[in-house]
């Protein structure tokens, strides 16, 4: 498990950290395991050029201290750093760099404006030659996006970068959102990130993508208090996945019910019953109208048609949610509908997907069921726009997509899993739990049926015995590694999606 704590957290570990420390010793550590990361980069580069591009605070110390390191290595790289702020660098790590023979151009406004802009144009000509570029900009207290004064000056250093060049970010990529909340701001892509001490929410949240590999150097923080993000890796996909007995049968494995489809939408049942069977259902009961119930018949033989007694539910993919008030909807539709509100209805745990969520205004009627809603953005924007009588627009989730979910899940006393690039897993607050988030998809997955597929393991998870949060969180991440496994380059589909899931259900 990947932890990562808020920022307020973090520099309150790093103040205790401190106490009985000799002055510098922190940053020290930092600096020297951010040395050991660059030097291990250089390792199959002849004559090598590093280029630090260095902020005003502990951050531009610390890439400071590490380049003076590099500087003195056996590397015979030649090292420079261009400091970037007006409000110029951490003064003992320049006076180390400049003692290390590190090259010094300073672009701190003073003189004429043609000075600086010579200034400027050798940085970037500078910049443009680096074989290893380190971003030392701004760090876990800085702000989404470029601002201030050096702002014009960081975009010309940044766009003068080679493509071929590595980027390695020093704590975070300079301009990201350290609470990871602000997805679209302008800044650094990096190649690879090193931080210090703990993972931050910038690290595991939607703005992990620009992160790159994230490299953790231990610095010796205590944390006292939760993380405010998780991420699963695969060993706790495999202790987590509940795994038969030898004395079990297929009703104590769980039995999983499935309303989805209609007359219309008749492949979301298929789909969700097939995921449900590979992802290692002891039974799945699937009620429906005529066609689709004989199309799950031919393609899962394993499944069960018809009520009976089940463990959990799916509800909601392919559902059309408004038949009940068309007056022209067909009377199966109907039936479906009256269906799904009975198994809301329930105290069993339940997925709700697409159309259930529709059916939807509040918590469910029985105190304590256990539910997990898996809404794409959009839907996520109605059930909100519903149940808080305000509208609430697509642009509106995608700004804030944890904010929203949370919101959500406390509206409904539920779990909620917003599925998009990174898949976000959201407790209700008053649990205090971390939100989870999982981006282990393929682009391509981003395709019709593919949510249903998510639905059947979720369902499979919850009739296991699992709560909502762990089998949101699972579900997510096996079915993005499965659908990597099906990714030949280009286009996936759903069903494939579903037949590779035991590849990724330990046991």
């Amino acid at each position: 498990m990947i932890a990562a704590w808020s920022v307020e957290d973090v520099r309150a570990a790093e103040a205790r950290a401190m106490e009985p420390l000799p002055d510098g010793e922190l940053m020290d550590r930092a600096a020297r395991g951010l040395a050991k990361v660059v030097t291990a980069r250089l390792d199959d580069i002849e004559e090598p050029r590093v280029v630090a591009l260095v902020g005003s605070g502990g951050n531009g110390g610390d890439a400071l201290f590490a380049m003076a390191r590099v500087a003195r290595s056996d590397s015979d790289a030649d090292v420079a750093a261009v400091l970037v702020s007006d409000r110029g660098a951490h003064k003992k790590a320049l006076v180390a760099a400049r003692e290390a023979g590190v090259a010094i151009v300073d672009l701190a406004r003073s003189g004429a404006d043609e000075a600086h802009d010579e200034a400027l144009e050798k940085a970037c000509a500078l910049v443009a030659e680096a074989d290893v570029l380190i971003d030392g900009i701004t760090g876990i207290g800085g702000s989404p996006g470029w601002s201030g004064s050096s702002a014009q000056r960081c975009r010309a250093l940044i766009d003068a970068v080679d493509d071929e060049a590595y980027v390695i970010a020093v704590d975070l990529p300079s301009g990201a959102d350290p609470a990871g909340v602000v997805l679209d701001s302008e800044g650094v892509w990096a190649d690879e990130t090193v931080t210090f001490g703990v993972a931050k929410p910038v690290h595991l949240l939607g703005t992990s993508a620009r992160c790159g590999v994230l490299t953790l150097v231990d610095i010796g923080l205590d944390m006292t208090t939760m993380p405010v993000a998780e991420r699963l890796d695969h060993d706790d996909v495999a202790q987590l996945w509940p795994l038969p007995a030898s004395d079990d049968d297929k009703y104590s494995r769980g039995v999983l019910g499935v309303v989805a489809g209609g007359e219309n939408y008749t492949g979301a049942a298929v789909l969700t019953v097939t995921s449900a069977v590979c992802a290692g259902a002891g039974m799945v009961r699937y009620i429906g109208p005529p066609t689709p119930t004989a199309l799950v018949r031919s393609a899962v033989p394993e499944a069960v048609c018809g009520i009976g007694r089940v463990q959990a539910w799916v509800v909601g993919p392919g559902l059309d949610a408004d038949a009940e008030s068309d007056p022209d909807a067909d009377g199966e539709d109907v039936a479906q509908v009256t269906a799904a509100t009975e198994a809301l209805d329930s105290g069993l745990p339940c997925v709700v997907d697409a159309g259930g969520l529709d059916l939807l205004d509040g918590p469910r009627p029985r105190a304590g069921a256990r539910t997990l809603l898996t809404p794409h953005a959009g839907e996520l924007a109605r059930l909100l726009t519903r149940l808080e009588e305000r509208e609430v627009s697509l642009d509106d989730v995608r700004a804030d997509p944890v904010g929203h979910a949370r919101r959500a899940a406390t509206l409904v006393h539920a779990t909620v899993l917003l599925k998009g690039s990174t898949t976000y897993v959201v407790p209700p607050e008053i649990t205090g739990m971390p939100v989870r988030a999982v981006a282990e998809a393929p682009a391509w997955l981003a395709t019709a049926g593919a949510g249903d597929v998510l639905a059947g393991v979720a369902g499979v998870l919850l009739a296991a015995g699992l709560d909502p949060y762990d089998a949101g969180t699972l579900a997510a991440t096996v079915h993005g590694l499965a659908g990597h496994d099906v990714n030949p380059g280009g286009p996936v589909r759903a069903l494939d999606v579903a037949f590779a899931t035991p590849a990724w259900s330990p046991g």
